[in-house]
């Protein structure tokens, strides 16, 4: 019986090792000179993250969440808040002993893939008791369009197995609430957070309306739908709301004087959120559901489970938040600023239901449009496959229903994927979804990308599919094997990405002598700046802290998650560094800037020890090269395509 049951995981995880091939093919014949995302896109700093894990624990012996290798090395960078991607760094980190650094990143990539199929064949299995079913959505979910796309450049995305772990964690610990499980979650929480900080945040989530979905209980109330005056009066403030967002939509608003003040109404924000709570507020009247609250010992219980659970993943996290609160304790611990409007929005509905984006014959205005949307293309496809589509409504309509727990796991992160206002084609409703409030509250707010939500409604409607699929094999069990095989060829028809595009790797040649210089060398990239991932000073490009993982030195730019405010202060307070970072944005120099840099060019390449500068030609503009090489007295060594390598005085002290 254990053999065979052997027998069955291994067939799974060596069929999904066959999937990761040929869906990213031809990357398995180029593991080590390609890479299915750009190196000067989010790729480069993934790229970066398993190298300078390893660098600063193998050669530097230290906790890997400081390095001296970014900024010039003012201060140690700390890494806390940056999306380091700590599991898999862990897992390249023997690798990288072997291979090269691209070759185990892309190893590492392919594991990923396999591991979050595989761990969604364990929850689908433990849900339908179905082997087939169970690898299929394992199939559905790790190849999704959605999360085949962040494996063009959001690669921590596709790492979604603690996700997957967490949900089978939960259902098994239904209704005997053991320590046991408590600490198993925590330690997957801590996984989750280890891999993308968002699924920690996921996980929180789905932790919370589980917990209060078990202990709390809505029931329709007997006196559901009475009190006609009160209704009514509901309805015709709903009716009144409605005229006046349509006269806006219609006429563009106006403004009046109310006792002399002005009073504009130019917006549709306001009244439709009005419009959204009172229809909320009118279907919560109608069904007026009785809610009954667990017992003291109940909550108890669940509290100290709670507790437990938190206890055990803040003990694996220790290190990162040891690094965080030195960051606190300094000052630099910054989040992200959340706006009503301008925050960043979600999945378009549209979005959605289109067919695969990345297969061989989507038509070429699918891919157009989504890469017109906010943030691009990689955080927009969240295409559901048609295939799931069709078996989860011809099965509802033959009579199968899905539980309530994956529904509603569905539908609540379906809608927080839209985002702060429902975006339909294009088209902005203003129809406020539920991130609008939820984006306020304490930790979930972290997760402020909120596209990413429907990573865990792709998970759920995978899980549902499988289920479906089973309960379609009980009922005409002499088709499920021909309903299982046509199922099973149409959707690796329609997930198919391949072939992938792939790109290159190669770091130019011109970077050896960087990397023969001494340790203590320092490289300075032109355009020059400082990123994370809400603001830019400069023009920083990611291309440039993948080349360092093949020269190793200190580079005076840098990218990370989060910046902290008096990282920013110090560049702009650098006359030098400030005025490459004007000219870096295609900006003009004031005469005194411009005399300052000249004048200090010479002693800010010996304070900083600058050994070499890049000056990228494509990039560059002809003035900010021409007064580099000018106020730093630049000497050309090797120029390889638009890059071009020079040395600095600094160099030929040594």
């Amino acid at each position: 019986m254990r053999q065979a049951l052997w027998r069955v995981h291994a067939g799974a995880i060596l069929a999904y090792a066959l999937v990761a091939v040929a869906f990213t093919w031809p990357l398995a014949a180029n593991l080590s000179t390609r890479l299915t995302g750009g190196p000067g896109s989010d790729a480069g700093v993934y790229v970066w993250n398993q190298w300078v894990f390893r660098h600063e624990v193998a050669e530097n012996g230290q906790l890997p969440y400081f390095t001296d290798t970014l900024f010039g090395a003012e201060r140690p960078a700390n890494l806390s808040l940056h999306n380091y991607t700590r599991f898999q760094n862990l897992v390249a980190t023997p690798l990288m002993r072997f291979v090269s650094v691209v070759t185990a990143f892309n190893i590492v990539y392919l594991l990923m893939t396999v591991l979050t199929a595989y761990a969604t064949f364990l929850l689908a299995r433990h849900v339908t008791r179905g082997t087939i079913e169970s690898w299929l959505a394992g199939l559905l979910f790790a190849w999704s369009p959605l999360l085949v796309t962040r494996g063009m450049g959001h690669f921590s995305l596709v790492a979604a197995a603690p996700l997957a772990v967490f949900l089978l964690l939960l259902l098994r610990a239904d209704g005997h609430e053991r320590m046991r499980d408590a600490i198993l979650l925590g330690l997957t929480m801590a996984w989750a957070a280890s891999t993308d900080v968002y699924y920690a945040v996921y996980c929180l989530l789905m932790g919370v309306i589980f917990v209060v979905a078990r202990v709390v209980t809505i029931e329709k109330s007997p006196q559901a739908g009475h009190a006609r005056a009160a209704r009514w009066g509901l309805d015709v403030v709903i009716l009144c709301v409605a005229g006046l967002a349509a006269t806006i939509a219609l006429t563009g608003g106006w403004e009046l004087r109310v006792f002399g003040q002005p009073l504009r109404m130019h917006s549709l924000y306001t009244p439709v959120l009005a419009l959204t709570i009172l229809v909320l507020a009118r279907l919560v009247w109608h069904l007026r559901p009785a809610v009954t609250l667990p017992s003291r010992g109940d909550l108890w219980r669940f509290a100290r489970l709670t507790a437990a659970t938190g206890l055990v993943g803040a003990a694996v996290m220790s290190p990162v938040l040891f690094a965080a609160a030195i960051r606190l304790s300094a000052g630099d611990f910054t989040t992200p600023n959340i706006f009503w409007r301008s925050s960043p929005p979600g999945v378009d509905v549209l979005a959605l239901v289109l067919p695969n984006p990345n297969h061989p014959l989507a038509p070429a205005a699918i891919q157009e449009w989504i890469y017109t949307r906010p943030n691009g293309y990689l955080e927009n496809v969240a295409s559901i496959p048609l295939v799931v589509i069709a078996v989860l409504l011809a099965t509802w309509r033959a009579g199968w229903r899905p539980s309530r727990w994956w529904l509603g796991l569905a539908v609540l992160f379906g809608a927080l994927s839209l985002g702060p206002f429902v975006h339909v084609a294009g088209m902005n409703t203003h129809v406020p979804g539920p991130w609008a409030f939820l984006r306020y509250v304490p930790l979930v707010g972290l997760a402020h990308t909120p596209a990413r939500f429907s990573v865990v409604l792709m998970l759920a409607l995978a899980v549902m599919t499988a289920a479906a699929l089973a309960w379609a094999g009980r009922r005409w069990p002499a088709h499920r094997r021909l309903l299982l095989a046509v199922f099973a060829l149409v959707a690796i028809f329609e997930l198919l990405p391949a072939p992938r595009t792939l790109h290159s790797a190669e770091v130019p040649p011109l970077y050896r002598h960087v990397a023969a210089a001494p340790r203590d060398a320092k490289l300075l990239e032109l355009p020059f700046g400082v990123r994370d991932g809400t603001l830019s000073v400069g023009n920083f490009t990611a291309r440039t802290q993948f080349y360092q993982t093949a020269h190793g030195k200190t580079i005076m730019g840098g990218y990370l998650s989060r910046l902290s405010a008096r990282r920013i202060r110090e560049v702009r307070a650098d006359p030098v560094r400030n005025a490459l970072a004007i000219l870096s944005e295609n900006g003009r120099l004031a005469p005194q800037q411009e005399a300052d840099l000249l004048a200090r060019g010479p002693s800010f390449i010996r304070a900083w020890n600058i050994h070499f500068v890049v000056i990228d030609a494509e990039k560059t503009s002809p003035v900010l090269a021409g007064m580099a090489i000018k106020a730093f007295r630049l000497h050309h060594v090797e120029t390889n395509g638009s890059l071009s390598l020079y040395r600095t005085e600094a160099s030929t002290t040594d």
